[in-house]
């Protein structure tokens, strides 16, 4: 969404009576960086700064997505618009779905933070960054972590310094209307303290640490989605509050809880993203093979909470992944529509990008949805739609090649549970779904280029986050992107000519 105002010259951006939408922001510093530059063959050889090509600014992008996965590459796209699933079930996300219910709003708070726009130190809007980002002390007592929550909502705690008494008083009456919320359930004792646990999880090919999942952003977004009853007007607030030029759709519009499962080759059936991608003792249970129509079968008897381990620590699955679905609560498979946004955005961007990040989780769950195939074959503004393709593999895709990401991807979109039965899907090359895989120099992930192109799907390969390579795998960093983008967009105007 667009600014809803400016900041007038000689106006005071901290004056107690300022609007809520007149932030003050800074334009990101352009950067400068080396890239591999394509000698005849089509490789990629010397570091090179980026060629001057036809401007391409203007592009507009749909980008799929999870949380952390697409954050550190966001400024690679310009006008763009990002879908994001609804079915995280860890963390403080578990512990807002357990005790009020709701879809999963944490990937959603990560990518609004990650979009508020650079501000001067002491600035109200960075004060604004600041409180919204801050995370509960990581070893902390339940008493602690309540006396710390108590400061906020009273407005004593220094993190309202610098923030206008408009936006402080607007900001705390959604976090007071939170806690009256978790009074009126006060017999499910809602935990504060769920940032005390730490792990590291394989992200967008590299691993992070998951204690910044609990924020003080996920009750403010919590509590205004359910007072307005509606995920979208939450999205808006908090990015009105931010002066945030963020985009972004929930994949599915729904004031329920949404859960995902998987299919495993051997029959086996995974419930909740957790258990599928970074599975914990305690997370929600279900009976698939032998639910009663009369009562719920999902239980949230604890929070979904992450506790120390490493990237060694997460056992493999026993069996490959065969496919996602979601399940309503009684256990039983639903076909849920997707976002009428999302739809009419795919006929109307210029590019789609399949971003890096968690395949099974962070990817389907936005493509396994009826009328989303139909979209993406079937639209006519689309001029590329390009995958980012991991560098490393995760416990959701041990043993891929670069191959059997296409395949995954595809077959969730032309399944029987998401096609329309007006639109013979099976028509559709593979190009029709995905133009471009976009690789990492250095990937452990397998590439046979030939293989792939021979699918209709062009390669091309970049080097990524320069400091990342000296510690392990590659990344993608947002110069690499753009790179990447640049020279397909090229491509597409020669061909074109």
């Amino acid at each position: 969404m667009h600014s809803l105002g400016t900041l007038l010259p000689g106006s005071q951006p901290d004056s107690p009576g300022s609007s809520i939408f007149d932030l003050p922001t800074r334009p990101r510093p352009p950067r400068l960086s080396t890239i591999l530059s394509p000698d005849g063959r089509g490789h990629k050889t010397d570091l090179v700064e980026p060629p001057v090509k036809e401007d391409n600014s203007k592009a507009s992008y749909l980008v799929i997505s999870g949380g952390t996965g697409c954050n550190s590459i966001c400024s690679a796209f310009g006008n763009a618009c990002y879908v994001l699933p609804v079915s995280d079930d860890g963390g403080s996300s578990s512990e807002i779905i357990r005790v009020m219910g709701g879809p999963s709003i944490g990937d959603i708070r990560s990518r609004l933070i990650r979009l508020i726009p650079p501000a001067p130190r002491g600035s109200p809007l960075e004060a604004i960054r600041i409180l919204l980002s801050h995370r509960f002390p990581a070893h902390c007592s339940e008493r602690e972590a309540r006396d710390e929550w108590r400061d906020i909502v009273e407005g004593k705690s220094l993190l309202w310094s610098g923030i206008p008494s408009d936006r402080k008083e607007l900001i705390r009456g959604f976090l007071v209307y939170f806690e009256n919320e978790l009074l009126k359930r006060a017999h499910k004792s809602f935990s504060f303290r769920n940032g005390r646990f730490v792990t590291a999880f394989h992200c967008q090919a590299h691993w992070y640490n998951a204690l910044s999942i609990f924020s003080v952003g996920n009750y403010f977004l919590a509590a205004v989605q359910e007072f307005f009853r509606s995920l979208p007007s939450a999205i808006f607030l908090f990015a009105s509050i931010t002066n945030s030029q963020a985009d972004i759709l929930p994949v599915i519009v729904t004031n329920h809880t949404v859960t995902i499962a998987a299919e495993l080759e051997n029959g086996r059936k995974l419930v909740g993203q957790c258990n599928i991608s970074h599975p914990v003792p305690s997370g929600p249970s279900i009976n698939v093979t032998d639910s009663d129509p009369g009562s719920p079968m999902i239980f949230h008897q604890a929070n979904v909470m992450f506790e120390q381990t490493s990237k060694d620590g997460i056992e493999a699955l026993e069996s490959p992944i065969s496919r996602l679905y979601y399940i309503n609560a009684y256990g039983h498979e639903i076909q849920p529509g997707p976002n009428p946004d999302y739809i009419s955005s795919l006929s109307t961007k210029d590019i789609l990008v399949y971003s890096c990040g968690s395949l099974w989780t962070s990817i389907i769950p936005c493509l396994a949805l009826r009328g989303v195939a139909a979209a993406i074959a079937g639209s006519h503004s689309l001029r590329a739609k390009v995958l980012l393709l991991n560098a490393k593999n995760d416990r959701e895709t041990d043993g891929y090649d670069a191959a059997d990401y296409i395949s995954a991807i595809i077959g969730s979109l032309t399944s029987s549970g998401t096609s329309s039965p007006l639109v013979p899907l099976s028509v559709y090359p593979i190009s029709a779904f995905i133009t471009h895989l976009v690789y990492l120099k250095g990937t452990t992930v397998p590439v046979d280029v030939e293989h792939i192109t021979s699918l209709g799907v062009r390669c091309v390969e970049v080097r990524g986050d320069e400091n990342c390579l000296k510690d392990g795998p590659p990344r993608f960093d947002a110069a690499s992107v753009r790179w990447a983008i640049d020279e397909i967009l090229a491509e597409d105007g020669s061909r074109s000519d």
